[in-house]
């Protein structure tokens, strides 16, 4: 059987995956083999942590408005505030509350007294 010249083709898909890792140091931004093998743990690196991300905001929001609703009254917490929320059917999401939570206190005081009432 006759030996094929890959010719441009091998070349195109290697400098595609080059200029992918061109900002990886040392080996894994030069060789091909090496190179290939960061590109893949990169994706699934970003893939996983793009889900993880969206946890650990949701938990950080949580752990926001814990503190301020725990400031105001000692016996009210957050599973409390988030239940009476529900059952009041305000439609006030975590991200919002705890920007609330950080920008104005004074405002989730009122939504808690509310809510009490």
């Amino acid at each position: 059987m006759t030996r094929v010249r890959r010719g441009y083709i091998a070349r195109r898909r290697r400098t595609k995956i080059r200029l992918f890792a061109s900002t990886f140091r040392g080996a894994h931004s030069r060789l091909t083999r090496t190179t290939t093998q960061q590109k893949m743990r990169a994706l699934v690196s970003s893939h996983r942590d793009r889900c993880r991300q969206k946890r650990d905001f949701r938990r950080l929001w949580i752990t926001r408005i814990n503190a301020v609703t725990r400031e105001n009254r000692v016996s009210y917490s957050y599973s409390r505030l988030m239940h009476d929320l529900y059952k009041r059917q305000l439609l006030l999401n975590r991200k919002i509350l705890a920007q609330i939570a950080i920008s104005n206190r004074n405002c989730i005081y009122m939504i808690s007294n509310e809510i009490i009432k």
